[in-house]
């Protein structure tokens, strides 16, 4: 009996100093220290405030950048005056004239100025003949001068040429193609309108019709009514 006794006190003595132990761990121990959670960053498609959204994209020009289609006006600077010039002072120009003489371009100071790089192997500078008669005709008391320079040929072929399509203003010849280089006749036709001042206003590659001829003979005429 009393071998019982004791080994049940032992047990209970062990049990009581087990939890003695337990409870003074626990009261000596730190507070639990809350984890604090992070949001998922949004992602750039997110939409939400504070996301960087990407810049506009914008195009760079063409009165410049590449070549500008035909009939346009080039866009304003890459350089600032694309592929024909505007707002520079015109390239010296001086070329043998069909017929006999010189063209100079220097020579016309004072005077609005319409220069077109041709060739008669051209089919749009066929075209485009009739309709710059037309408006040499029409605006001759503007005091307006239409040129038609043509490049690599022969005084022969131009000659025949102007007269096949009863041409009513000056050719000139620019056997080599300096002057067209010069002037950065890329294609041709290409038009070139200069002012009074010596200043292109307007440029254009053929074959244009009259809506743009008309566009281009009316930046160089202030105060006067251009229509096709």
């Amino acid at each position: 009996m009393w071998p019982r006794l004791s080994i049940l006190a032992g047990l209970v003595a062990g049990v009581l100093a087990a939890v003695l132990v337990i409870g003074g761990i626990v009261a000596i121990a730190p507070p639990p220290v809350a984890v604090a959670t992070m949001a998922p960053a949004p992602s750039m498609s997110s939409g939400l405030v504070g996301t960087p959204t990407p810049a506009p994209v914008t195009s760079a020009t063409p009165s410049g950048s590449g070549v500008a289609p035909s009939g346009a006006p080039s866009s304003s600077p890459g350089g600032s005056t694309g592929l024909f010039h505007l707002g520079e002072a015109a390239p010296a120009l001086v070329v043998p004239k069909v017929g006999g003489g010189t063209i100079d371009l220097a020579g016309l100071r004072g005077k609005p100025v319409w220069v077109n790089f041709m060739g008669t192997y051209c089919q749009p500078s066929l075209d485009e003949f009739p309709l710059m008669n037309g408006f040499a005709a029409r605006y001759a008391s503007s005091g307006v001068v239409i040129l038609a320079i043509d490049v690599k040929e022969d005084a022969g072929t131009i000659a025949a040429f102007a007269e096949q399509l009863g041409a009513t203003f000056p050719l000139g010849l620019d056997a080599v193609g300096s002057a067209a280089d010069r002037w950065g006749a890329v294609a041709l036709p290409v038009h070139f309108w200069i002012d009074k001042d010596g200043i292109i206003r307007d440029g254009a590659l053929g074959g244009i019709g009259p809506d743009v001829m008309a566009r281009g003979l009316g930046s160089i005429l202030p105060g006067v009514t251009v229509t096709p």
